[in-house]
């Protein structure tokens, strides 16, 4: 079913980024560099705890508050809680579905529990009109656009992982992708690298998801065509 039917009202849509945050372990420096990109804040659920102890008041908290008590509801305005009881999808798709921004960036999500992060690689090819990154400690991770031009450092990581079968052409890539069938369960494209400065990527189709260094998050921002002012 394709995923427009499960769009939602819009609670946040804005001209700038939004940070959203996971209910995974998230380093409170990793937090501030992702507002200064992505300055609005959305917390999925629980992680509203987490903002509160770092010194942040989200714009909005959206989940099925599942893991949200009572007295932290207590310590936010309720016109940012925005309870959404169903439960046939995860707090990261139902914000997700909700937030309309230029980029979004995904913290606290990875490096936790696997089902969780898996579920949301998985929303995200499922999604693939949003600009989210998920960011780590390590790694950055994105449904990878139809066409895309990197600036990369020569032996830069570039790992690619297909939740759906897929195909594409590449170059500056070490070893170069055409004529190969990637699927989940099949052939995947980990741990290949940048033999070039210039990495060019194509994709026939969605599915893929491109993993890179963590350091490499500015650059992948200007191959977006992503400004932060």
């Amino acid at each position: 079913m394709p995923h427009n039917h499960f769009m939602k009202n819009t609670v946040l849509s804005s001209t700038i980024g939004v940070t959203l945050l996971g209910g995974g372990k998230v380093e409170p420096a990793t937090l501030s560099h992702a507002l200064t990109l992505a300055p609005h804040l959305v917390a999925a659920d629980g992680a509203a705890q987490t903002a509160l102890e770092y010194g942040y008041m989200p714009k909005a908290v959206i989940g099925d508050f599942d893991s949200l008590s009572s007295d932290m509801r207590k310590q936010m305005p309720s016109e940012i809680l925005h309870h959404i009881a169903e439960q046939d999808s995860t707090d990261f798709e139902k914000c997700l579905s909700r937030v309309d921004a230029p980029l979004i960036l995904g913290v606290g999500f990875m490096g936790a529990r696997i089902d969780h992060e898996l579920s949301v690689y998985n929303t995200l090819v499922r999604f693939p009109e949003k600009r989210c990154l998920i960011v780590g400690e390590y790694d950055i991770c994105l449904h990878a656009p139809r066409q895309l031009r990197l600036e990369l450092e020569v032996g830069t990581r570039v790992s690619l992982f297909p939740l759906k079968p897929v195909a594409g052409a590449s170059s500056g890539l070490l070893w170069p992708i055409e004529n190969i069938a990637f699927a989940p369960g099949g052939r995947i494209g980990t741990s290949n690298e940048a033999s070039d400065k210039t990495v060019d990527l194509e994709f026939y189709d969605d599915g893929m998801l491109l993993i890179l260094p963590r350091h490499t998050l500015p650059r992948l921002l200007d191959a977006l065509n992503v400004r932060v002012d």
